[in-house]
């Protein structure tokens, strides 16, 4: 690809708009249409299945069929228990973080609309009494206030157990280069795949295989929109793009998490569920493009839908390209900009050099 700068205004503008809408597990359905009708000019057809997951195909018609995915879904919580009082106390939905909630702003999400509430915290003045030593959040602990006063005010305005809630937190960008907003895991990697049908329709590339650029739902619990969707589709192979720690900001033990950063490039992951041919291509990609590159080692599992599309339909070859981000499952998540076009630009010079029919077979 000669341009060097693969985002544009209208991308930017996209990814803002997509980020600041809520998408919480099992609710996608909102984020999913926004993103479906970014990528309408750039795709021949749409599936969708009864959970939420959407996929734009390009040559529905080939045999021979290849995944890009990314997850559509956010971390959040639900409502668990509302005391007599009129305070709320949440279970996850995902992998939230109770040491981020106390003082944050919510939205819980009610058939009437948005309800605003706090996760209240109490002052430190009030938290050491008795030499009992300062108290953490724990998730049994953390609480949200309504501004109510009993039971029957919160359930007036909509909300009853089982309404889920997101933070309201907004992207941003920090020092030009660096996107920050909650829910960039994984909506970037949505976000990214668009951009590669975008850039393929725009380049008048006519690829010799379908391609099923696809957004999944659920991935925060388990992987379970991939898991669903291949079965659909049945893919010979899928690239999947999600993100990936950053290990250099403090408190983080390189010896545990390897070291990257972000502004270096994609991720390249080895895992039992990565093919080892399908991941020698992406990397021979990189190196033929001069697209800068980490590497990354997962024991057992990556954690990603890869795992999903790996051990569906009696083994499909998938591989893995992480986008690095700071400060995952918080409301400032951060990546850089360079790497997000340096996935892009990856995943698309990849597709160009998978041939129709090739079997990633390691007994030719």
């Amino acid at each position: 690809m000669e341009t060097k700068t693969i985002l544009n205004d209208k991308s930017i503008a996209f990814l803002e708009q997509y980020l600041n809408n809520a998408s919480p597990t099992g609710f996608e359905s909102e984020g999913q249409k926004l993103w479906m009708d970014y990528l309408k000019p750039y795709v021949d057809t749409f599936i969708t299945d009864t959970y939420g997951t959407c996929v734009g195909v390009i040559n529905p018609d080939a045999p021979y069929k290849v995944v890009i995915e990314g997850h559509a879904d956010e971390i959040s919580w639900y409502v668990n228990y509302i005391t007599e009082d009129g305070m709320l106390y949440v279970i996850r939905n995902g992998g939230s973080d109770q040491m981020i909630a106390p003082s944050k702003r919510v939205n819980i999400h009610t058939k009437k609309g948005i309800v605003k509430g706090v996760f209240g915290w109490p002052a430190i003045h009030t938290r050491n009494r008795g030499g009992e030593g300062d108290k953490a959040p724990k998730i049994e602990t953390n609480f949200i206030d309504l501004g109510c006063e009993s039971r029957e005010e919160v359930e007036k305005l909509g909300v009853h157990v089982g309404c889920v809630i997101t933070y309201p937190d907004t992207f941003e960008i920090l020092n030009d280069t660096k996107f920050v907003c909650r829910a960039l895991d994984n909506r970037v990697g949505g976000f990214m795949i668009a951009e590669v049908a975008r850039l393929l329709k725009e380049n008048n590339i006519t690829l010799p295989f379908g391609l099923y650029i696809t957004n999944s739902v659920q991935e925060e619990v388990g992987l379970r929109g991939a898991e669903m969707i291949t079965q659909t589709i049945k893919p010979n192979v899928a690239i999947v793009t999600d993100v990936c720690h950053d290990s250099t900001t403090p408190m983080i033990d390189k010896k545990i998490e390897g070291e990257l950063k972000i502004g270096k490039g994609p991720v390249i992951t080895y895992a039992p569920a990565v093919q080892n041919i399908l991941r020698e291509l992406i990397i021979d990609t990189a190196e033929t493009n001069n697209i800068p590159f980490q590497r990354l080692a997962s024991s057992r599992v990556t954690g990603t839908d890869t795992d999903a599309f790996a051990y569906s339909n009696g083994g499909v070859a998938s591989a893995l390209i992480s986008l690095p981000l700071r400060y995952m499952h918080t409301t400032v998540e951060m990546v850089h900009r360079d790497d997000v076009e340096n996935v892009i630009k990856l995943i698309y010079n990849t597709l160009l050099k998978i041939e129709s029919n090739e079997t990633f077979s390691y007994f030719k």
